[in-house]
């Protein structure tokens, strides 16, 4: 099923008939998600083509999944503080109770503590949204879904199916081109920080913080985050990407590398990233860097300090685990990474709550022992890190997958900022580590024509 009218009448008609059967079971507002088959629709392109100030995105490392969403069937957000058993309490609940297979999108701040900026009021501490509509691609099959509670107006919902388009062509690319950069902190600052980190280890009590950097950019017209992600993505590889779009003018798009779990029944995988290098200009200088990178002392010791937490941590809650025995490389487009894989079967009665509470924020985005680099991040960093380095992703009926929101940028308006961080350990220099983030932020920059 490809025409458009064909489509919507098709939906219409399941609509009909799954709320008039679901009316006389339930006496509570439930979900109802009615959903068709259909051929010769790009995901990402159907999602910059929608006017809608609500939009979501969600694929896979291996692009098998792929996900776009316009509009609200429902929203579960706050504002005072994360409870994950009552978070994700209330998420199951809904998703349990559904008709059909529904995916609740969303994410997190990454800490309540530190400064609270305006640019991420819309996001809220929390915020998980279920789509009206959605465009989703698994194994090359293709369908459209419309959600809706019971008790909705059905004609408002046929309104809003009928200003969806469905194009036959790809949208055009153009980005504008930024007018002016701002760095926070600027590179005194930055040297200023990286030096009250170094200056407050303490040999074997605290060994490793995580500082960020933001860029911001600033352009002459508003910024269109489904353009974006689509020409970000094209130019990233082996990545998570991402878009939540609360509201217009706001959004938060990502290309992360980094998985936080994939939770699939009672199993679990995860994974430690920490320590890079860039990407070689030849395939001997690549060779190069990926050897340096193995036999670095300082980027072991980086990257050992988020196994052994997540070792730590699987150990508590799993029955079963196991992790490769040493690390290997993981190549970007533009960086190159130690990562170690890990999984495990969960111990009963281990819920998402537990994963969320217990794997976030690991070394790699906060320090090593976590407390201790959590205070310091609040101190020394300029800027609110919102949702950057927090858990993102999606809820399902029987699974769930979170990454680490690195390699991130928040839209406000006509700004961009963009967000990336450096692991800093004994032996580190505030030069080498503002490269590093250079070289971390270059997937936002490439694409700006920068």
């Amino acid at each position: 099923m490809n025409n458009a009218d064909h489509i919507k009448d098709a939906i219409m008609c399941l609509l009909i008939r799954d709320l008039r059967e679901t009316k006389w079971q339930s006496r509570h507002p439930v979900v109802v998600r009615a959903e068709v088959q259909v051929e010769g629709i790009d995901t990402l392109s159907w999602l910059c083509a929608q006017n809608a100030t609500s939009r979501g995105y969600w694929s896979d490392r291996e692009d098998r999944f792929e996900l776009a969403g316009v509009g609200r069937a429902d929203v579960i957000t706050g504002d005072s503080g994360v409870d994950y058993r009552m978070l994700m309490g209330m998420l199951h609940d809904r998703i349990a109770t559904a008709r059909g297979n529904v995916r609740y999108l969303g994410g997190l701040r990454f800490s309540m503590h530190g400064l609270k900026e305006g640019a991420w009021n819309h996001f809220k501490a929390y915020r998980f949204i279920l789509p009206r509509f959605e465009v989703v691609t698994r194994h090359s099959t293709t369908t459209f879904a419309c959600n809706i509670l019971t008790g909705e107006d059905l004609k408002a919902v046929e309104a809003e199916l009928s200003a969806l388009v469905f194009p036959e062509t790809g949208p055009d690319s153009r980005l504008p081109a930024p007018e002016a950069r701002h760095d926070h902190p600027d590179q005194q600052g930055w040297h200023a920080n990286v030096k009250s980190a170094l200056d407050s280890f303490e040999p074997g009590k605290y060994e490793k913080v995580v500082l960020a950097r933001k860029a911001t950019f600033e352009f002459n017209e508003p910024l269109n985050a489904a353009l974006l992600l689509r020409s970000l993505k094209q130019n990233t590889s082996r990545c998570f990407h991402f878009c939540f779009q609360p509201a217009e003018g706001a959004a938060f798009v990502g290309a992360s590398p980094e998985r936080l779990y994939r939770r699939d029944g009672d199993l679990i995988r995860t994974e430690a990233i920490a320590g890079s290098r860039p990407r070689g200009s030849s395939p001997e200088e690549d060779r190069a860097f990926s050897r340096d990178l193995m036999a670095s002392e300082k980027d072991l010791r980086e990257h050992r300090y988020v196994v052994e937490d997540i070792h730590r941590t699987l150990r508590r809650l799993c029955s079963l685990s196991e992790a490769h025995e040493n690390p290997s490389v993981l190549k970007l487009t533009r960086c190159q990474h130690l990562v170690t894989t890990f999984k495990g079967k969960l111990r009963n009665g281990v819920k998402d709550a537990d994963l969320l509470k217990n794997l976030h924020p690991t070394p790699a985005v906060g320090g090593y022992p976590t407390d201790r680099a959590l205070q310091d991040i609040a101190r020394l960093e300029p800027f609110d890190r919102g949702w950057f380095a927090a858990p993102v992703g999606w809820i399902g009926k029987d699974a769930a997958q979170f990454v680490v929101a690195i390699r991130s940028g928040l839209i406000e308006g006509p700004r961009l900022h963009l967000f990336s961080g450096a692991g800093i350990v004994d032996g580190s220099t505030p030069e080498r580590e503002w490269d590093e983030i250079e070289n971390k932020i270059s997937d936002f920059v490439s694409v700006l024509s920068l």
